[in-house]
C-alpha cells in the first residue's frame, strides 16, 4: 500500500514538472526515432517480398547463397576462439597484478595495454600484423628470410582480434578479483591447500560468472567487428565484411537488411545472457569488499614465471602499437626502410587532403561528445532517481546499442532514412549529411557513457536533491546546479570517451559517409586496402596522438579540478 502511493506521488511530481515531461517525450522520441527504427525497418525488410506480404524469400535466398552460410560458420569460429582467448590472457593479466607482486615496470605496461585499444583506432594492429609478419613483414621477410607466409584470414584475425580485446577482459577480471575477499583463500590455505588447488576451488568458482561476462562481451565485440576481418580477412568472410560486400558490391539492400538482421539476433541472444543472466550472478557471488589487503603472492618460483610472461606478452603488444608511427618513417614498406624519413607525414596535408579529413573527423566529433555526454547523463539520472512507467523502456533502449553492431546499424540508417520515414521523403534530408553521422556517433557511445553515469548517481543521497526541491528548485535547476556537479568526473570521463569512440569508429560510419565528407578511420582503410601501409601509418599515427591527447587532457582536468579534488580539500 506504501509502495503504491509512493509511486502515485512520483508519478503527480513528476506530471506537474513539465520540463522533466519533455525532456522525457523528447527522449523517447530520439531512441525510438533513431535506435528501435531502424532495426524495426531491418525486420520489414526482411520479411516482406517482392508481393508486399509477409514472406521468408529473401531469407531463403540469402542462406541459398554457400558465402553467407560460410561467413556465419566462420564469424562463429572466430567469436567462440577469441572469446576464449581473450579471457584467458585477460585472467592472466588480472591475476598477476591483483595476486602477485610485480615492479613497477610491469604494472606501468599493464597501465599502457589496457589504454592502448581505447586511444587507437580499431585495426591499427592488423596493420602491424601485415608489416610485421606479412609477406614483405619486416621479422618474416627480413629478418627470418620466409617468402611464403601468409598472414590473411582466420588466424590472422583471431591474432589480431585476441590482442586488441584481452585488455578488456584484463580490466573486467581486475575489478572483480579485487572484490573477492582474501581471506576466503587464506583459509584454504591454512588447511593445507596448495596454490593451484585454492585457486581452482575457491577463486575459480567464484570468478566463473565473470569469466562467462568477459567471454561473452568479448564474442560480441569480435562477431561485431568489422575493421580487422576486411583489412586482414583475405578471402575469409564474417558476417559483417559479407552485409558490407552485399551492399557495395551487389548493390542487394533486401538482402543485406537480411543479414543484418541474422547477426543481430546473434549478438541479442548474447548480450541478453550477458546483462539478464550472468551480470546478475556476478553481483550476487562477489558480495562486499576484501575485510583486509591481500597478502600478495611473493614466491619467486611463481612471481618470476608470471610476471615474466605478462611482461613480455605486455611488451609485444606495445611493440605492435610502436609499429604504426614507425612504419610511417620508413622510405617504402617492404622494400625499403632507410633512410627514415617524414615525406608521408607531409603528404598526408599536401596530397592526400588529410587536413580536411582530420577537420571534418574532429569538427563531427566535438559536436557529437557533448551530446552524448548530457545525453547519457539525462538518462542515468532518469534511470537512477526518477520514478515513472516508461523508464524501463528508456534504459533498455539507450543499452540495446551496446549488442547492435556498428554494421548493422548502418544497414538500418540506410534502409530507414535514404527514402525518408516510412519512405515518405519525411527527414530524407539527414541521410547523406552531417547529422546522421553525429546521431550515429551519439547512439554508438551512449551506452558506455549511460552505465559511467548510472554507477556515479547511485552513490549519490536522493536528500541532497530533495532539499534542493523542498527550496524550490525546479527539476532541470536541481540537475544543472546540484546532480551535474557531483557527477562532473563521469560526465567528462563519458565526454572524452565519446569523443575517442566518435573519432576512431568506422563499422556504422563507412555506409554512410559520402564524398562530402572525409573521416580518419575511412582513409586509413582505404589506404591500407590498397596496401599503402606507410600513409595508412601515418594517418593512424597522427589520429593516436590526437585521441592520447584528449585522454591526458581529460586526466589532468579531472586530477586539478575534478570532484575527487574538491572532496579532499573539504575532509
Amino acid at each position: 500500500m506504501a509502495r503504491s502511493q509512493g509511486a502515485a506521488l512520483d508519478r503527480k511530481k513528476l506530471m506537474a514538472d513539465p520540463i522533466m515531461v519533455c525532456t522525457i517525450v523528447v527522449l523517447i522520441a530520439f531512441l525510438t526515432l533513431f535506435i528501435l527504427y531502424p532495426l524495426a525497418i531491418l525486420l520489414v525488410d526482411s520479411f516482406v517480398g517482392d508481393g508486399g506480404g509477409f514472406s521468408f524469400a529473401v531469407f531463403q535466398r540469402i542462406f541459398a547463397m554457400p558465402n553467407f552460410t560460410t561467413a556465419i560458420t566462420n564469424t562463429l569460429k572466430v567469436g567462440f576462439l577469441v572469446g576464449i582467448i581473450s579471457t584467458v590472457v585477460g585472467l592472466l593479466f588480472a591475476y598477476v597484478e591483483v595476486y602477485v607482486k610485480v615492479g613497477r615496470v610491469v604494472g606501468g605496461l599493464f597501465k599502457v595495454v589496457s589504454m592502448l585499444p581505447v586511444v587507437s583506432p580499431p585495426f591499427v594492429l592488423s596493420l602491424s600484423m601485415i608489416m610485421l609478419f606479412g609477406k614483405a613483414g619486416l621479422i618474416t621477410r627480413f629478418l627470418l628470410g620466409i617468402y611464403d607466409n601468409n598472414v590473411y584470414g582466420f588466424w590472422g584475425i583471431v591474432i589480431v582480434q585476441s590482442l586488441t580485446f584481452f585488455p578488456v577482459c584484463y580490466m573486467m577480471l581486475k575489478g572483480l578479483l579485487k572484490n573477492i575477499d582474501p581471506s576466503l583463500e587464506e583459509a584454504a590455505r591454512d588447511m593445507g591447500a596448495s596454490r593451484s588447488k585454492v585457486f581452482l576451488t575457491v577463486t575459480m568458482p567464484l570468478l566463473l560468472p565473470g569469466l562467462g561476462n568477459a567471454f561473452l562481451v568479448t564474442f560480441i565485440e569480435s562477431i561485431a567487428d568489422f575493421a580487422n576481418p576486411m583489412i586482414i580477412g583475405g578471402s575469409y568472410d564474417t558476417l559483417a565484411t559479407t552485409i558490407y560486400l552485399q551492399i557495395t558490391g551487389a548493390y542487394d539492400k533486401a538482402g543485406a537488411a537480411a543479414m543484418a538482421v541474422v547477426l543481430l539476433c546473434i549478438t541479442l541472444l548474447m548480450f541478453a545472457v550477458q546483462k539478464y543472466y550472468l551480470e546478475a550472478k556476478t553481483a550476487a557471488t562477489l558480495t562486499g569488499k576484501a575485510s583486509r589487503g591481500r597478502m600478495l603472492i611473493g614466491d619467486r618460483s611463481v612471481a618470476i614465471p608470471l610476471t615474466i610472461l605478462c611482461g613480455l606478452a605486455a611488451f609485444f603488444v606495445i611493440m605492435m602499437y610502436l609499429c604504426v608511427p614507425i612504419g610511417a618513417l620508413f622510405p617504402t614498406w617492404g622494400y625499403k626502410f632507410t633512410p627514415l624519413t617524414f615525406k608521408w607525414f607531409g603528404q598526408v596535408f599536401t596530397k592526400y587532403k588529410g587536413l580536411r579529413a582530420f577537420r571534418d573527423s574532429f569538427v563531427l566529433s566535438m559536436v557529437a561528445a557533448p551530446i552524448t555526454a548530457l545525453l547519457s547523463m539525462i538518462i542515468s539520472y532518469l534511470v537512477v532517481k526518477r520514478r515513472f512507467k516508461a523508464k524501463g523502456f528508456i534504459e533498455a533502449v539507450s543499452m540495446l546499442a551496446m549488442a547492435v553492431p556498428g554494421t548493422v546499424l548502418g544497414v538500418g540508417y540506410i534502409r530507414g532514412f535514404s527514402g525518408g520515414l516510412f519512405h515518405t521523403g519525411f527527414l530524407s534530408g539527414i541521410y547523406g549529411s552531417a547529422a546522421i553521422l553525429i546521431i550515429v556517433f551519439v547512439v554508438r557511445s551512449l551506452p558506455t557513457g549511460t552505465r559511467s553515469g548510472i554507477s556515479a548517481l547511485r552513490q549519490i543521497d536522493k536528500s541532497i536533491e530533495e532539499s534542493a526541491y523542498d527550496m524550490g528548485a525546479d527539476s532541470f535547476k536541481v540537475f544543472m546546479t546540484v546532480t551535474l556537479p557531483l557527477i562532473k568526473d563521469s560526465f567528462l570521463s563519458g565526454l572524452v570517451t565519446a569523443f575517442v569512440r566518435s573519432i576512431t569508429a568506422i563499422s556504422a560510419i563507412i555506409l554512410l559517409v559520402t564524398p562530402q565528407f572525409l573521416l580518419i578511420t575511412v582513409q586509413i582503410n582505404e589506404f591500407a586496402e590498397k596496401g599503402s601501409y606507410s600513409i595508412a601509418c601515418a594517418f593512424a599515427t597522427i589520429l593516436i596522438i590526437i585521441t592520447y591527447g584528449a585522454v591526458l587532457l581529460m586526466n589532468l582536468f579531472i586530477k586539478f579540478f575534478g570532484t575527487s579534488r574538491k572532496l579532499k580539500e573539504v575532509e
